[in-house]
């Protein structure tokens, strides 16, 4: 039978050699395990949330201390606002665009820490409408205060939506990938093999 193969010409093609050198294509592909960073070291994770942890009494030290001290001399120039936009029109209407600048990044600015620091210190909070949502509640209840227990200060809407866009704006910038990097997920793969 070999011999009548060999007569007719008809032989079968042989698999090319590989190279020492070549790698298969599918090696030179880095796996999803390869892909996924590691974990920062145990010590480095406690140490961010320390920092963050003092971060953030000082941030609520500063916060009391800005939004929570009686302003007499400001009294009469006070009134609350529940209509979103009303006091935004206002700091724009404004002719020094210097006070605008300076009413509504201040309160921009109030909120990034919100954004950075609250997914790192509660892995829970990690998310984005999570974070969002646990912002517009704690400034909510600040803005409540102020309008009914602080001399000179009023309730406006407008604070709390500008500190809650603050922290969307400090969780996309850096507490997103922060609480990452302090706080990894765990891999299914990992979680089935250890129930199995």
């Amino acid at each position: 039978m070999s011999a009548s193969r060999f007569r007719s010409g008809k032989s079968r093609p042989r698999p090319a050699k590989k190279e020492r050198g070549s790698r298969n294509t599918k090696s030179a592909r880095p796996s999803a395990a390869t892909r996924e960073r590691r974990p920062l070291p145990f010590l480095v994770r406690l140490l961010l949330v320390l920092v963050a942890f003092a971060a953030m009494v000082a941030f609520a030290a500063a916060l009391a201390q800005i939004t929570l001290q009686p302003s007499p001399a400001s009294e009469a120039l006070t009134h609350n606002n529940m209509h979103p936009g009303r006091s935004l029109r206002a700091y724009l209407d404004q002719p020094e665009l210097r006070d605008a600048f300076r009413q509504i990044g201040g309160n921009l600015v109030l909120g990034i820490p919100f954004g950075i620091l609250l997914p790192v210190l509660i892995p829970r909070v990690r998310g984005i409408l999570r974070v969002l949502l646990l912002t517009a509640t704690v400034m909510l209840l600040v803005e409540l205060v102020q309008g009914a227990l602080i001399t000179g200060r009023a309730f406006d809407i407008d604070d709390v939506i500008l500190n809650t866009t603050g922290a969307l704006v400090g969780y996309l910038i850096l507490g997103r990938r922060l609480s990452r990097a302090v706080h990894p997920r765990k891999r299914r793969g990992r979680r089935e093999s250890a129930k199995s």
